[in-house]
């Protein structure tokens, strides 16, 4: 495809681009063509049912403002933007920046967050398909720079960006910022038994009985996929999402209808697992 022929378009709803087109741009191609991912929190579906569920919008502080790269009336690249009225679900937390910039006599909010709410995980923000002219993620990132400036917007952040757009935004003279998060990885354990015997006596021990206190609780532990997980099953999950975001530092950011909208829709990618006992599900 030419690159002189992109152009860049904000759309201030997902839903006015087409869910097949989007996804072309979500999946992640590899050299290896056998070899494509694709990332369910950058996925169309995810991130309309924010949307229609009321998650985002402007009464939460997170109003739609996607950038969609189109290449011959065809979408070739696309980017979950945001204008933020606070740094809410962020999960990165910017607050005394905030604070420091108004006591400074400017005004923070609104400000432009490439993102994908309320998930702190690590993938791609700058979704390009795999027939996309070469610099259309650099043309993206351009455009929600040029974007933040035409506005007079104190700030665009990405957050939770793969490495490559990390250099990338440092190229185009954004700060970059690396914070910590911490995974387990497989390094070759054949079983649970393989695992703990790489731990010392005190942790192995402390493991051991941790899991013989969870296996004895005097319930059951159902893993439900696809057609397994029924409409009941979210509204027990739902009374569980309400109370742990209702504790010390939570926030139940989703609302109820988010669930059902991912019910019908994304079913097939999500795993739920809940515990059982006396016939009541107790947690999940």
């Amino acid at each position: 495809m030419s690159e002189t022929s992109t152009n860049i378009k904000v759309v201030n709803s997902i839903s006015t681009l087409g869910r097949e087109e989007w996804d072309e741009c979500a999946i992640f191609h590899s050299d290896d063509d056998a070899n494509e991912t694709a990332d369910p929190f950058t996925c169309y579906d995810f991130l309309h049912a924010l949307e229609k569920s009321g998650s985002v919008g402007e009464s939460t502080g997170w109003i739609p403002y996607h950038l969609a790269a189109f290449n011959k009336n065809k979408l070739v690249g696309a980017v979950p933007l945001y204008l933020k009225s606070n740094s809410q679900g962020e999960y990165i937390f910017d607050h005394n920046w905030a604070h420091a910039f108004e006591r400074a006599g400017g005004r923070y909010y609104p400000k432009l967050q490439i993102s994908v709410p309320f998930t702190p995980v690590t993938g791609r923000r700058l979704l390009v398909s795999k027939n996309a002219p070469n610099n259309t993620a650099s043309l993206l990132l351009q455009s929600a720079i040029a974007l933040c400036k035409q506005n007079n917007l104190s700030s665009l952040h990405t957050t939770f960006c793969s490495r490559q757009e990390f250099e990338l935004g440092q190229e185009l003279g954004m700060l970059g910022r690396v914070s910590q998060q911490f995974h387990w990885l497989n390094e070759g354990y054949r079983t649970f038994e393989d695992f703990l015997s790489a731990l010392s006596s005190r942790k192995r021990k402390n493991i051991k009985k941790e899991r013989e206190k969870a296996n004895n609780f005097g319930g059951e532990i159902e893993i439900l996929s696809g057609s397994q997980i029924k409409k009941e099953h979210w509204s027990s999950f739902w009374e569980f999402y309400q109370d742990t975001g209702a504790r010390k530092w939570g926030t139940p950011y989703l609302t109820r209808q988010f669930f059902d909208e991912i019910h019908e829709t994304m079913r097939s990618k999500i795993l739920l697992v809940l515990a059982k006992k006396e016939e009541k599900y107790i947690a999940g």
